[in-house]
């Protein structure tokens, strides 16, 4: 099986309307080039300061997920909310959720961001996502006509323990949907998702955010998809737009197969 699938890289802002309707057009055009599988970056729907977080937050179901259900009802594909901050009766902190949508607009997968982005930076920029995010807990990983995919978000790529869940789970296509810090991304994000991808011999797709929103950090931009041998199948260094490529799952098989590491592995 073989089939195209594409990561969309954003510049959210603080606006949602305006981040819908950017979200939208490059979903489209991606399903226009024929992808059935398309991932939106993390916070793509809100990305703004941090003291208004909780106000941004919405339910799931809620407006966001009700669109992007439509969305990928509308274009019969698999669509990756990348994240949305997800409001829950009763927690004074926000989820930083990811939905994952099938082609008929059904939420099959939901998973929190288990791992949060608490750090001082060397540059003087202090961020504590705990400060106004809960952690969830939750490895998670579908099965489905296009593979197990196994979902994760932004900071949790440091944690490869995560990883090897989602591989014990059967993932052959691992989302990485992110707001990577500029400063943080220019020195470790290209080798992290190529560790990923070759450490679990998976398909990564990791789309990220681009510049700097009003209240927020600046993002590296420099949206993946890499294959199971750890090369970088399509990349967007800079700016907004989609990217592309083919999940193919006979390539995936052939690198298991004469390299069995998963196989391999000892517990100990």
């Amino acid at each position: 099986m073989k089939y195209l699938a594409a990561a969309v890289q954003m510049a959210a802002s603080d606006d949602k309307q305006a981040n819908l309707t950017e979200a939208r057009h490059w979903v489209r055009e991606a399903a226009a080039q024929g992808a059935r599988l398309v991932v939106l970056p993390e916070v793509f729907i809100w990305r703004g300061p941090k003291q208004r977080e909780r106000d941004s937050a919405e339910p799931i179901p809620g407006p966001t997920s009700e669109a992007l259900s439509e969305l990928a009802r509308e274009r019969r594909i698999y669509l990756l909310g990348g994240s949305i901050l997800e409001a829950t009766p009763g927690i004074d902190r926000a989820f930083n959720t990811s939905l994952l949508f099938d082609p008929g607009g059904r939420i099959i997968a939901k998973y929190r961001k288990i791992h949060l982005f608490d750090v001082d930076l060397a540059n003087g920029v202090s961020l504590r996502e705990s400060d106004t995010r809960a952690h969830g807990g939750d490895v998670v990983a579908v099965k489905t006509e296009l593979g197990t995919l196994g979902l994760s978000v932004c900071y949790d790529l440091r944690f490869p323990e995560l990883y090897r869940g989602l591989a014990d789970q059967g993932a052959h296509v691992i989302f990485v949907p992110s707001a990577f810090t500029a400063f943080t991304g220019e020195a470790h994000w290209e080798t992290l998702l190529r560790a990923r991808a070759i450490e679990n011999q998976a398909y990564v797709i990791a789309p990220d955010q681009f510049g700097k929103s009003s209240g927020s950090f600046a993002c590296h931009g420099h949206s993946m998809i890499i294959d199971p041998w750890g090369n970088v199948a399509a990349r967007l260094p800079n700016g907004t737009g989609v990217i592309s490529a083919a999940i193919d799952m006979n390539h995936l098989n052939k690198v298991r197969a004469d390299l069995p590491a998963l196989k391999h592995r000892r517990i100990y």
